[in-house]
């Protein structure tokens, strides 16, 4: 008896992930939108392993997971500022530029106002922004994000770990016919 496919569970990984890349890719932040694609191609890998019966690769995605887990506690710690981590560098942007968050101007409810540079100022800095009025801080809605990326991260591994016992019991079931 082969493992029932749960194409949402998939569906829900790929969609939130892809939902991540999108904003990451509008805050210019580097890091995560090089994991978010490595990611997206892990769980397509993964999937293609349990609809092809190929428990190698569904063991690269269970392994995948971990790492990825172990990416957004990262995250979550960035911007939470725990162990001396500040959301205010430019780690996710690889030093490149000086763009943070896309939620940091954009969430739900923030005023987003542009002031005029002072005299010694760049015009493309970021700190000539003004932002009020935000209903919840962008720090909070990327943690957000994360725990979501984690919470459906566990229930994939869960799920991987199971159809690759399945597998493994019907190869020796097979191995003993």
């Amino acid at each position: 008896s082969s493992p029932a496919l749960t194409p949402s569970t998939d569906y829900h990984l790929k969609l939130s992930a892809l939902e991540r890349q999108i904003f990451d890719f509008l805050g210019f932040q580097w890091a995560p939108i090089l994991g978010n694609f490595l990611h997206i191609i892990v769980v397509i890998l993964g999937l293609f392993g349990t609809i092809q019966y190929r428990p190698r690769y569904i063991v690269v995605y269970t392994v995948w997971t971990a790492l990825w887990v172990t990416w957004n506690v990262f995250i979550i710690c960035f911007y939470l500022e725990v162990g001396g981590l500040s959301k205010d560098t430019d780690l996710m942007t690889f030093n490149i530029s000086v763009h943070r968050s896309w939620w940091r101007e954009h969430g739900p409810g923030c005023v987003r106002r542009v002031l005029p540079p002072s005299a010694h100022g760049m015009t493309d800095d970021y700190t000539y922004v003004s932002v009020t009025g935000c209903i919840v801080d962008f720090q909070y809605l990327e943690v957000i994000h994360s725990a979501v990326q984690i919470l459906l991260s566990l229930v994939g591994f869960v799920y991987a770990c199971y159809v690759i016992s399945i597998f493994m019991e019907e190869e020796d079931t097979c191995r003993n016919k």
